[in-house]
């Protein structure tokens, strides 16, 4: 553990918030999937992004990297999460890390019901790589580009 003279947190400027995903606005991420940002730049953030994509029956996301890691757990229903050309089926609380540049996406594993999962970057600034067409874009600018409301 290092000694920090000023003993001042990391996330200094991030006011106290109560975040509910039932009272935000999903975003479409297309394919049957939509994201709830919770914890971002718009609050404050400086240190680590959160949030959480909603899967219909049979969503996926497409294969892709970012520049940071990132830890997913499933907090509703079963998925498929391919890593580095590895299949893993995952359940309710399991969760993944991912390190930086390693390709990966998940599926809903069912085709009826809905899947949920909470993702973390661990960078206020992470980007995601989508490796069929090489397109990168920054997490935080993904939201907002087509709302849809949330249920």
């Amino acid at each position: 553990m290092r000694d920090h003279a000023t003993h001042a947190p990391c996330f200094a400027s991030f006011p106290p918030a109560v975040l509910r995903p039932a009272e935000l606005t999903a975003f479409s991420r297309s394919g049957g999937a939509r994201t709830i940002p919770l914890v971002t730049r718009a609050h404050g953030a400086e240190v680590f992004l959160t949030g959480q994509t909603l899967f219909d029956g049979g969503a996926a996301i497409p294969l892709h990297t970012h520049n940071c890691p990132e830890s997913v757990t499933i907090l509703e229903g079963d998925a498929i999460v391919e890593i580095d050309g590895t299949e893993h089926r995952v359940t309710r609380f399991d969760t993944t890390y991912v390190p930086a540049g390693t390709t990966h996406r998940f599926r809903n594993a069912s085709t009826t019901e809905p899947m949920r999962i909470l993702w973390v970057y661990a960078s206020v600034d992470a980007t995601r790589t989508v490796v069929e067409t090489g397109v990168t874009t920054r997490v935080d600018e993904e939201h907002g580009a087509t709302a849809d409301e949330n249920r």
